[in-house]
């Protein structure tokens, strides 16, 4: 099987074994990819994708590195946003960015501040309130992100319906304005 992925114009793409580089004006976005039966090659502006054989798991392979890539592309584009959500009832919980980690202190009662990292260089966190806005061009990193600060704050040996304290995901999607 081959596949063919066509990039518009301020897209420029670039291959190194199976390592695949997406660059926009001054963002770039790089994605390793680990399988065996794909060949990787640059025609133009486009992406050419080669299987070695004619196998059902060697045509879903090469289906996976072109979503993939065509998240990467879309990211460079438009960009992702995720909103989130800091919600407390017993505790007043307190958040702040520092670096490349969300420190959060008071998480219910506890003493020891909780961290939660920023995954990706092109990841952007903004707190405002208690509202938390991530945004970047890596569909991974900000999903990941969200991940890591919803994790942070898991509540243990309690009663979820009474502890409903954390930060919890609201909305995903397309960044605001781009599109």
């Amino acid at each position: 099987m081959k596949e063919t992925i066509e990039f518009n114009e301020p897209i420029k793409v670039s291959v190194e074994e199976q390592t695949v580089t997406l660059t926009s004006g001054d963002k770039t976005e790089t994605k390793i990819f680990r399988c065996k039966d794909v060949d990787f090659s640059v025609d133009g502006n486009s992406l050419v994708l080669e299987g070695h054989a004619e196998k059902k798991k060697t045509n879903s392979i090469i289906n996976t590195v072109k979503k993939h890539v065509l998240n990467l592309s879309f990211g460079l584009e438009t960009g992702y946003e995720y909103h989130m959500k800091v919600i407390f009832s017993h505790f007043p919980m307190n958040i702040q960015l520092a670096g490349n980690e969300l420190i959060i202190n008071n998480f219910a009662g506890g003493k020891k501040p909780r961290k939660a990292g920023v995954v990706g260089a092109n990841t952007k966190v903004e707190v405002k309130g208690k509202d938390i806005i991530i945004t970047g061009s890596n569909k991974e990193h900000v999903g990941q992100t969200a991940a890591n600060f919803e994790k942070a704050t898991v509540i243990k040996k309690k009663d979820l319906r009474v502890f409903q304290d954390g930060i919890y995901l609201v909305t995903k999607g397309v960044k605001q304005g781009s599109a």
